[in-house]
Order: structure tokens, then C-alpha cells, then sequence
């Protein structure tokens, strides 16, 4: 079988870090976050690389990812443009915010030709995570049964602000539906959720979340691409300068109006990520400690 493709979203603006987050090293060898994901993708099999970047970003980060990857990985990069519609229709007046994860994948329709996985670029997942959805990307599972990576909450929430979380809901092993929760901030080992500011909701520590990191069969990105349209005449003019298209909200249709079936494959690796400038000390001390205990060769992409 095919080996499968991953693509990194790589985009977004990084507004609450305060600059390209992306780029910023964090290993002792001045690796990027990224650096981790393609060696752990390497390592579990995947074959080849898409990054999905903003055109004035896409030289400089080529830049750093060819000459580490070197011949272990085939990479194409794709660019994720506001005017990058449907034939009919139009970037609002005022628009500047990118249009969402779902549009970011969409993206790369013309790049991908078999399974995929999706990640985030400034998102730390962990080798089993790849090795979790590298096994099912490449065990022949039928074409309407996808994955996804399920985080467990308290691995994956920040001391230095709210994130975002699509919370997880799931029976026998297949996820039943996705709420995207887009503050979410920490309580001791638990966390809690507001969507006005004044009342929160807890959430278990144990509930699992997504961090945006699944695995689709091709036709997913079909229905991507054919769900934007929707998503432009029916949701976008209620909010044109900050409505967004998120991928969970995809998979979720898809689970509920075509019969997709999104196995859930819990994960206990520790989630890392700059989601603020304060997390950078953390990062960088948990992934020395990876380095110290053979998780990572000293140096990734030596050898």
C-alpha cells in the first residue's frame, strides 16, 4: 500500500504568540517544533509531506525543511489564500482572518491522491501518536472510516491562557460527535470551558480532545472541498470578517448526514505546544528531557 501523506498546517498567524511560532527553535540543536513531527512521521512510515503555508512565509520555510528532511520524505508546499473560493464567490470587504483549518486543508485537494493525516505546526504530539495513525492510514480500512488521535484533556492545556479543544464524545471505539470549545482553560488537573467569558463548564481531565490531528481516506478531502461552498452562502454571512471553517465541524457532518464512521485512538502522550510566548521554557525542557531518555537521537536528522 501507498505510503501516506501527512500535511501541516502552517499557516495560521500566531497572533496570541506574537510572531511566527512555527519557526521558533525549541530543541538544543535549534530544531522547530515541525522538526519533531516529520522525524516521528519518518519514523512511523509516512512518505511524504504538504505544508500548507501563507505565501509570504512559504521561502523561508523551505528554507528549514528541505535540507533536514533531505531524501526521507517527497514535500510539496501549498499555499492558503483568502481568494482561494468557489466559482461565484467573493472575499467579503474587511476579511483578513484566514477562512479555517477545513479551508487550510482544502488547500492541498490537488496534492493528495490517497490517505492523509493532518497536524498542526506548532503542536507537539509524540511518536505513538504516529505510530498510532501511520498503522491505521495503512491497514486497509474501508473508504468511509477515518481516525483521529484523542488527547487526554490534562495533557494538553496551558498555565498561560485558554486554547482550543474539539471535545470528543465516543462509543465502542468510534467517535459519536465533536464540540469545538474555543476557551477552554486549566483547573488544577481538570479544566473548565465558557463561550461568554462569565460561566464556565468543568471538564474531567480524562475527557478526550481533539488536537487536530486525524486520518482520512481521499474522499474526505472531496467532502471538504464540496461542504465549503455550504459553508460560504450559509454560514459565512452571519459573521463575513471572522466566521470560520473548521475541520471538526466537517467530520462531524459527515459522521451525522453520510454515515462516516472516525475510529478514536486514545493517545497518553503529553501534549506540547507554543500556544503563548510563556510556554517556550516548558517546551524546550520537555523535549531536552525526550532527548535524554532515547525518545530522540541528539541530533534528528543526522545519520
Amino acid at each position: 500500500m501507498e505510503k501516506p501523506t501527512l500535511i501541516i498546517m502552517a499557516a495560521g498567524l500566531g497572533s496570541r504568540f506574537g510572531g511566527l511560532k512555527q519557526m521558533e527553535p525549541v530543541g538544543d540543536r535549534g530544531e522547530i517544533i515541525m522538526d519533531y513531527s516529520l522525524y516521528d512521521a519518518w519514523r512511523a512510515g509516512f512518505g511524504a509531506a504538504v505544508f500548507v503555508v501563507k505565501e509570504e512565509n512559504e521561502s523561508a520555510l523551505r528554507d528549514i525543511v528541505e535540507p533536514r528532511v533531505g531524501g526521507r520524505m517527497r514535500t510539496a508546499f501549498a499555499v492558503q489564500s483568502l481568494d482561494d473560493l468557489p466559482e461565484g464567490f467573493a472575499v467579503p470587504a474587511g476579511r483578513v482572518k484566514p477562512w479555517g483549518t477545513a479551508h487550510a486543508v482544502r488547500s492541498c485537494r490537488r496534492l493528495i491522491d490517497g490517505p492523509f493525516a493532518v497536524i498542526n505546526a506548532d503542536d507537539f504530539y509524540g511518536p505513538t501518536a504516529f505510530q498510532a495513525l501511520s498503522g491505521f492510514l495503512t491497514s486497509g480500512a474501508p473508504e468511509d472510516e477515518h481516525a483521529m488521535v484523542g488527547y487526554r484533556l490534562r495533557n494538553t492545556v496551558t498555565e498561560f491562557g485558554s486554547v482550543a479543544r474539539g471535545i470528543c464524545e465516543e462509543k465502542d471505539g468510534f467517535m459519536t460527535s465533536i464540540t469545538e470549545r474555543t476557551r477552554v482553560e486549566k483547573r488544577g488537573a481538570d479544566a473548565a470551558f465558557t463561550e461568554d467569558g462569565e460561566h464556565w463548564t468543568p471538564l474531567s481531565g480524562d475527557t478526550l480532545v481533539s488536537m487536530n490531528f486525524w486520518g482520512f481516506q481521499r474522499g474526505m478531502m472531496d467532502a471538504i472541498d464540496r461542504r465549503f461552498e455550504a459553508f460560504l452562502r450559509n454560514d459565512m454571512p452571519k459573521s463575513p470578517e471572522k466566521a470560520e471553517y473548521f475541520l471538526p465541524g466537517v467530520a462531524d457532518a459527515e459522521m451525522r448526514e453520510h454515515g462516516a464512521r472516525i475510529r478514536l485512538l486514545p493517545c497518553e502522550e503529553t501534549w506540547h505546544g507554543v500556544t503563548y510566548r510563556e510556554d517556550l521554557p516548558s517546551v524546550r525542557a520537555a523535549l531536552s528531557q525526550l532527548k535524554a531518555d532515547g525518545t530522540y537521537p541528539a541530533c534528528l536528522w543526522e545519520g
